[in-house]
């Protein structure tokens, strides 16, 4: 299993609407960065992510699961890009903001801090522990 973090802002998407799509979860459709589309390219069903809320809150709120992989995103008129498809799992106990992430000393390589622009990342397995642990 691979780990990742979905960046929403919660006036676009939220965690709440999210929630609401219950099993048959949401595309995460809309990204239109390169990078970000190739990091979705490599998800495969089971992976877990973060879903982040940006911008306002600048915290980890919930975690998700591909429930399907990359297919052709309808809201790209280019045909360029692509989506997973995500679903909700659970909402954490404690959401874990921006600023403890900056503040543990072993999250310091976390790519969320080098590549703070896109909006979908991959996550190592000890930093996916290391939030958890934070979000108790």
């Amino acid at each position: 299993m691979n780990y990742w973090l979905f960046k929403s802002e919660p006036s676009s998407w939220s965690w709440q609407d999210q929630l609401k799509r219950g099993e048959k979860g949401e595309g995460w459709d809309g990204v239109r960065n390169y990078q970000a589309s190739n990091n979705m390219k490599k998800m495969k069903i089971g992976d877990q992510g973060f879903f982040y809320h940006s911008v306002t809150e600048k915290k980890i709120v919930g975690i998700v699961e591909v429930i399907k992989e990359y297919a052709p995103d309808p809201t790209d008129k280019t045909e360029r890009f692509g989506m997973v498809t995500v679903k909700a799992l659970k909402t954490l106990d404690k959401g874990v903001s921006l600023k403890d992430i900056k503040e543990n000393k072993k999250l310091t390589n976390f790519i969320m801090l080098k590549q703070n622009r896109l909006s979908v990342l991959p996550i190592s397995l000890k930093e996916w522990d290391i939030i958890c642990k934070m979000a108790q």
